[in-house]
């Protein structure tokens, strides 16, 4: 609705294309074919994939620094060209290819990158140096849904979700979160206090509302020397105080995306059984509902949508979930 973002109106400078173009950046896939030189690569044909759509130049500061994910140049595969997930098939690098273990099936596969966002998020936060660490998670949409379950995934004693739609609370309950706070109706500073027993507020807040009060309030909330985890794209500019932190001398630390390390974690976790998302997937779609079952379902009723999946191969099989993927 505010875009288009990461989608080049002028040729991207490592993918050459500009819209439009395929998009498509959320999916899984089986392996159809393999290119010249992969036969050692540990990849094989029909193996269930998802894949990682990040594209980088491998030359900029960014990526010397190992941040390709922050890549000046950067993109994402079925958003910045190089073809996408809303195809029968798509030919991407091996590198992109993470194997999916065999109790792991292609619909969860497509919802490992928007889980890869929380892990990512959650692995740049200090929640491994503390103890029994209290969490704040605001917005309780797809990412802020993630970024939940990963908390709980990975050990978080506490997690608060702050959220006004009820069936987004709804969702974060059922996603875990041990308590949700309607901000319209409760002071979510002084409950997010009382909720953590009234002496030490939450270590860590999670913005992922990307609203401008969700910013204020996340300052706000942490405890002194506390960390505030910006997770939102921000569609445009707004009023910020230094002082929400300067004087908790908290810090605030900015996420993009995921690395590949993000999308092993998460990979490894669902196969454990420490994440189980599957009623993110809240509709199934065939491609040729997209619009009208899809995107304006999205737009119209978001409150009541995580993910919608598009099947890709809808009517081939009933056990094909998204789409068939070729690996090079």
């Amino acid at each position: 609705m505010g875009g288009p973002n990461f989608s080049p109106t002028s040729p991207h400078p490592v993918t050459k294309e500009s819209i439009p173009i395929t998009i498509g950046h959320e999916f899984s896939g089986t392996i159809k074919e393999l290119g010249k030189g992969l036969e050692k690569s540990g990849l094989k044909v029909g193996q269930k994939l998802a894949i990682q759509p990040t594209i980088y130049c491998a030359r900029c500061g960014a990526c010397e620094n190992g941040a390709e994910n922050a890549c000046l140049n950067g993109g994402f595969v079925g958003l910045s060209g190089g073809g996408g997930g809303l195809s029968e098939e798509v030919v991407v690098p091996a590198e992109a290819c993470l194997p999916l273990p065999e109790n792991v099936d292609l619909d969860i596969g497509a919802l490992v990158e928007p889980l890869a966002v929380g892990w990512h998020a959650v692995d740049a936060s200090p929640i491994a140096d503390i103890k029994e660490p209290k969490c704040v998670v605001f917005g309780g949409g797809p990412i802020g849904l993630a970024v939940v379950q990963v908390l709980l995934a990975r050990g978080a004693k506490l997690v608060i979700c702050v959220e006004v739609a009820k069936k987004r609370q709804e969702f974060a309950k059922e996603f875990g979160a041990h308590h949700v706070i309607d901000p319209t109706k409760e002071d979510v500073v002084a409950k997010a206090l009382e909720l953590c027993g009234g002496q030490q507020p939450p270590d860590i807040a999670f913005d992922c509302a990307g609203v401008p009060q969700s910013i204020e309030t996340a300052c706000k909330v942490v405890k002194s020397r506390g960390a505030v985890v910006n997770v939102a794209i921000w569609e445009k500019s707004i009023p910020f105080n230094p002082n929400w932190l300067v004087f908790r001398e908290a810090s605030y630390k900015g996420v993009l995306g995921y690395q590949k390390k993000d999308f092993e974690g998460v990979i490894k976790a669902l196969g454990e059984g420490k994440i189980k998302p599957a009623p993110m997937i809240t509709s199934r779609i065939q491609m040729d509902r997209l619009v009208d079952d899809g995107y304006w379902a999205l737009i119209k009723e978001k409150d009541k949508h995580v993910k919608i999946l598009v099947d890709m191969r809808a009517g081939l099989s009933d056990t094909a979930k998204v789409v068939s993927s070729s690996a090079t």
